[in-house]
């Protein structure tokens, strides 16, 4: 996690109003991170502090590419993203409800580190299912094994039509 110290925002000696953060997050931030999903990134995190009286608003925006398995060909495609979150941490010494997507900070924090918040954002922002393209014309996609794939699923449709059982099923409908 000492890799992970460079993502710490001191807040204590900012003047009230907006500041600007800029980071790398690459395949050695991931590391930091035991059991991440992400492996291989070349991403660009912009934060925006605003300090106010009683608050900090934390912008986040994070561009670039993850590295992924397409799903569809098993090929390995830079995935692009494109996020923008929004986290407001509040000085209070009293807890907030657990409802609350409010961080709480005390007069003892005197910074605050992000490296939750973008490991948090990235991961959730990744697709469910991920296709390098729908196509099959990307540069990446393997078209070697869409072929296979397409053999085995017309090999299907064929079997299906030899065999004499799928025909006095269909008459029962």
């Amino acid at each position: 996690m000492k890799s992970l110290r460079n993502y710490s925002i001191p807040f204590t000696g900012l003047k009230l109003g907006k500041h600007q953060f800029e980071y790398i997050v690459d395949d050695a931030f991931f590391d930091a991170f035991e059991y991440s999903l992400v492996k291989k990134a070349d991403l660009n995190c912009r934060v925006e502090l605003e300090k106010q009286e009683t608050m900090i608003i934390l912008d986040f925006q994070i561009t670039g590419t993850i590295d992924s398995n397409c799903d569809r060909c098993l090929a390995q495609y830079p995935q692009p993203v494109d996020i923008h979150e929004q986290q407001v941490a509040k000085f209070s010494e009293e807890e907030i409800g657990d409802d609350e997507e409010i961080i709480i900070l005390t007069k003892n924090d005197h910074e605050i580190n992000i490296a939750g918040l973008i490991y948090e954002y990235i991961n959730v922002a990744l697709p469910f299912i991920t296709v390098c393209d729908n196509e099959g014309n990307y540069p990446y996609c393997d078209k070697e094994m869409l072929d296979s794939l397409n053999k085995l699923s017309a090999n299907t449709e064929k079997d299906e039509q030899a065999d004499p059982r799928w025909d006095a099923l269909k008459k029962i409908k």
